[in-house]
């Protein structure tokens, strides 16, 4: 066969500078979704967490305009306006349009560094409608105007001044992303934690919109992050640890705190990045922690000789870390290159600690008895777990089936096609029973709310049987020994009544599943059903509402209400027979499922203590604060 498309030069797209960029957005920004949109908040705030690395900036300002535009102004050198050598343009416009242009490719302009590609402020030049830089330097002030990455006026020298800094002015471009709209909280979650993480540099954010302002300066840095992410939980000892030190090219900072819950919380940072696949700073953080409380417990005789070591999830067990490195070249992998894989980062960081911790301990043995209690604690608890979960598993091989009971499952073996739906309470198992769909949906009914895990040890979650039940139902074990490669059912549908039980028992389901088996919600596999709140007779016909705002349009639809109108708000599950139940919560072609994701796991953290923990103030404020915003609280 002949084809007659010639293949030669011409055919051969390249795509010049910036052009790329507003080809393949989601290359560079990760996606055009809202989290792209918040991507070029970050971008050209890093460019001014580099100069504070490099000691030249102290005042960061951020702010959204009324129209979602962002103004960034940092105090810091400025950028260079003098005339590139290579490229024959003022410097500031070769940043501002040249991909992979920037100080962080050797050269010196900066030792570290958080922008990872140098793709910083020419992508956030590409996707806006409009970009305005404006340098202070030198006694001058220099500005140039960009449109979607192309020059639009030349770089003008507009007057004098005594400030010094750069003021990066952007307007996101609605022909590339979905929506624009930034989101107050999640630009703030991450100014606050570049806060912390670059101790004393002071980030004011500004939002015109809402008239709102926060400012956030934190002189102990990531002793202060500890703090703050430990303030709704009840501490151990008074003052986070702290640890700081240089090495080669490296600079170490960690921070700990343990407190009385039972989960642990340790986020790394390598140059400001998340990395949170972990990577090398942080096996050279844990296994170092391991090895000097258990030497501490052996020389001060609370481990005896014969004595089996503490492992390092007894001695993690309630502690909130913060594990942060700033390095030269830093080299990222994993699936979404937060992992970082500098292998000299774990000998580094176990050496700064080994020599700090060890010293902290033999001069504050008040604390290090209550670390090392916590731990023993912890140790005889997962023994405890252990026999538990072999009884567990030895009762389960006896029974006939291995499967609880309770369970109706479904004849497909296929867990990518199969879902399980929880339900509570027996009258709705029941019809839910009747009304599925047998070859790919099970049930599992359970009896009254289940345990609050939040404030359990894993041994005594493990004695209660509606949650032996789940575990056994998903078959992908629990805690440490969770693999998610052996669920049985990829979609986990939480199936409640629409009141206020309903959602207690769905945070309850929901705190187990992020305690204890956090990838399914990391990855999806959790969902909350909708079943409707009305149901419209008029005539023979049914219809169903699942918000009150649906409600009103139907009853237009249906010639408004008349006494041949008859509308019945369920109350719960148990109201609709197995026929209604199938046609509006569980036939996959007609219902609405909302899927429960992790945007953000320090902040899920948070949610879960405050709602779930033990003290009452930050549970009211929370509620007091969020009441407004919605009508049926979903976390």
């Amino acid at each position: 066969m002949e084809n007659n498309q010639v293949y030669d030069e011409s055919q051969i797209q390249v795509l010049e500078g910036l052009e790329a960029v507003r080809k393949r957005p989601g290359m560079y920004i990760g996606s055009t979704s809202v989290r792209g949109l918040h991507h070029l908040v970050y971008e050209i705030v890093d460019n001014s967490i580099d100069e504070a690395l490099a000691g030249y900036c102290n005042n960061i300002e951020v702010t959204i305009h009324k129209d979602n535009s962002v103004t960034v102004e940092d105090d810091g050198r400025g950028m260079p306006v003098g005339l590139h050598p290579k490229m024959k343009k003022p410097t500031v416009e070769v940043i501002m349009t040249v991909l992979h242009a920037g100080g962080k490719f050797g050269g010196g302009g900066y030792k570290v560094s958080g922008g990872l590609h140098g793709v910083g402020a020419s992508v956030v030049n590409a996707l806006s409608s409009k970009c305005v830089v404006e340098v202070h330097r030198d006694g001058d002030i220099w500005r140039q105007e960009y449109e979607r990455g192309n020059v639009k006026t030349d770089l003008m020298n507009i007057g004098t001044t005594d400030k010094h800094g750069t003021i990066v002015y952007f307007s996101p471009d609605d022909e590339i992303f979905e929506e624009i709209d930034f989101d107050f909280d999640t630009l703030a979650q991450r100014l606050r934690e570049l806060a912390f993480l670059n101790k004393g540099i002071k980030i004011t954010f500004t939002d015109e919109r809402e008239e709102k302002e926060e400012i956030f300066h934190y002189e102990g840095g990531i002793k202060s992050f500890v703090s703050y992410l430990n303030r709704n939980k009840q501490t151990l000892y008074d003052k986070p640890v702290y640890v700081e030190g240089f090495k080669d090219d490296y600079v170490v900072e960690i921070a700990f705190q343990h407190n009385d819950t039972y989960s642990e919380n340790i986020f790394s940072f390598a140059n400001n990045i998340d990395t949170v696949e972990g990577g090398t700073h942080l096996s050279g953080f844990k296994s170092a922690l391991t090895r000097i409380i258990n030497d501490y417990s052996k020389r001060f005789g609370f481990l005896k000789e014969n004595d089996k070591n503490l492992s390092g999830e007894d001695i993690r067990e309630g502690l909130t870390a913060v594990v942060s490195v700033k390095l030269t070249e830093p080299q990222f992998e994993g699936q979404t290159k937060t992992k970082l894989g500098n292998s000299e980062a774990r000998g580094i960081v176990d050496s700064i600690l080994n020599e700090r911790v060890g010293i902290y301990l033999e001069e504050n043995p008040q604390i290090a008895k209550v670390i090392v209690d916590k731990a023993l604690t912890a140790s005889r608890a997962r023994e405890a777990a252990r026999k538990a979960r072999e009884l567990t598993r030895r009762k389960t091989a006896l029974e006939s089936t291995a499967l609880p009971g309770k369970l109706s499952d479904c004849s497909s073996k296929d867990a990518s096609k199969c879902e399980v739906y929880l339900v509570e309470g027996d009258s709705a198992g029941g019809s839910a029973k009747q009304g599925r769909n047998r070859e790919f949906q099970a049930i599992l009914p359970l009896r009254g709310k289940i345990m609050n895990v939040e404030k359990q040890r894993l041994d005594k979650i493990l004695g209660y049987q509606e949650i032996r039940a789940m575990i056994t139902a998903f078959g992908a074990g629990i805690g440490k020994d969770f693999d998610i490669n052996k669920i049985r059912y990829h979609r986990i549908i939480i199936m409640t009544d629409a009141d206020v039980d309903g959602a207690h028992i769905r945070t309850l389901l929901l705190t187990f599943f992020y305690r204890y088996m956090r990838e399914l919600v990391e990855q999806g596999h959790v969902y909350i059903a909708q079943p409707p709140l009305f149901k419209v007779s008029k005539g023979r016909k049914d219809y169903y509402s699942y918000s009150d705002k649906e409600l009103d349009n139907i009853l237009k639809e249906v010639g408004g209400k008349d006494k041949s109108t008859q509308i019945q708000r369920y109350k719960g599950l148990g109201e609709m027979d197995a026929e209604q139940l199938w046609e509006t919560t569980m036939n996959p072609e007609k219902r609405t499922l909302l899927k429960v994701t992790v945007e953000d796991a320090m902040a899920a953290d948070e949610i879960f203590t405050i709602l779930m923990g033990d003290k009452v103030e930050p549970r009211r404020q929370f509620i007091q604060e969020n009441a407004k915003k919605v009508v049926n609280l979903d976390i």
